[in-house]
């Protein structure tokens, strides 16, 4: 990624975040989710539905062309809610990593599925971070849901993102908020089920906090990101 110095500059003479939180309160932030599986899809449209412009990003293209037709391959996304939102515009879903460009907000929620020693295997993760870096501007908020371990956005997430040269809190915003979802249940849905947030720094936590009171009824705030991965 080319740093824009003229950016960068300029981002130094406001308060870190200021215009992404004017654009989360009046719902203009444009959103991105990675990865429209169980947890992907179904938040995707609980943002879209909020008022959000959201777009999917996925490499599956049978998911990806299902996804813009209004077909659902999820039990708890209803084929009528999905094809509303596409025909409205307010979400659409691309293969192309390209589209975090004209995002402000990106949501994490590739798979991790479980290694033999029962450890999450953070490969897709690890590649889906470094194609948000390859495309990583000033003002980016990026949150982290798949399952991981303790210490992993710390530790793993956080050094790809800082290859940019870009500071975590001041130029672009960091923080991880646990998935917590039950498939086919009428009882847990995306909407009432208390979301569980901590940031990189306080800043990340208050712009975190901020987006996902939008359209999630409870927010339970951690002290960091470590304590929210141990939850």
């Amino acid at each position: 990624m080319k740093i824009d110095e003229q950016a960068l500059s300029d981002s130094d003479l406001s308060p870190p975040g200021e215009e992404l939180e004017k654009r989360i309160r009046n719902r203009s932030a444009r959103v991105g989710v990675i990865g429209l599986g169980n947890v992907g899809l179904p938040l995707a449209l609980e943002m879209a539905q909020a008022g959000f412009q959201v777009t999917g990003i996925d490499l599956d293209r049978i998911r990806v062309d299902s996804a813009n037709s209004g077909i659902s391959y999820i039990l708890d996304v209803p084929n009528e809610s999905l094809f509303s939102l596409v025909r409205k515009g307010t979400f659409r879903a691309t293969q192309s990593f390209a589209a975090i460009e004209n995002l402000d907000t990106l949501i994490i929620c590739v798979p991790t599925p479980l290694k033999k020693t029962k450890d999450p295997k953070l490969s897709y993760v690890v590649a889906a971070i470094e194609a948000v870096n390859n495309h990583l501007k000033i003002g980016h908020l990026i949150i982290v849901e798949s399952t991981i371990y303790p210490g992993t956005t710390r530790e793993v997430v956080l050094p790809i993102l800082q290859k940019s040269g870009l500071q975590v809190g001041k130029h672009f915003f960091l923080a991880f908020s646990l998935q917590r979802v039950e498939p086919d249940s009428g009882t847990y849905t995306g909407r009432i089920t208390p979301k569980i947030i901590g940031g990189m720094t306080d800043r990340c936590s208050e712009l975190s906090i901020l987006f996902y009171r939008q359209f999630i009824e409870k927010i339970v705030p951690v002290s960091s990101s470590e304590a929210g991965e141990i939850v």
